[in-house]
């Protein structure tokens, strides 16, 4: 529980789950979705999908302001979450750096 203590850590946990969320969404609501015809999961696992999306976004831009990140290492924090498998590699990449 040390990794909730700092604000990186947050980001890190919420960029964990944020990514398994996307790739929730990507190989088993979507596919449920158009060929078995159940969306029931899509509208639930989007809409949490949605609020982690939001919640790491804030979680960036608060890290780019309390770690002074340039504007290319936050822009790129903020484009692995619209690439699957994008937030594992920023938790390598990006955040384990500061």
């Amino acid at each position: 529980m040390d990794l909730l203590k700092t604000q990186i850590g947050r980001l890190r946990v919420i960029g964990f789950i944020e990514g398994v969320s996307f790739l929730l969404i990507l190989f088993i609501t979507m596919p449920l979705k158009y060929y078995a015809e159940m969306p029931g999961p899509n509208k639930v696992i989007g809409m949490v999908h949605g609020l982690l999306f939001v919640l790491y976004v804030l979680a960036v831009v608060q890290s780019k302001i309390e770690y002074n990140w340039p504007l290319k290492k936050t822009a790129l924090a903020l484009l692995a979450s619209i690439v699957p498998f994008g937030t594992f590699w920023a938790d390598a990449k990006l955040f384990r750096q500061v």
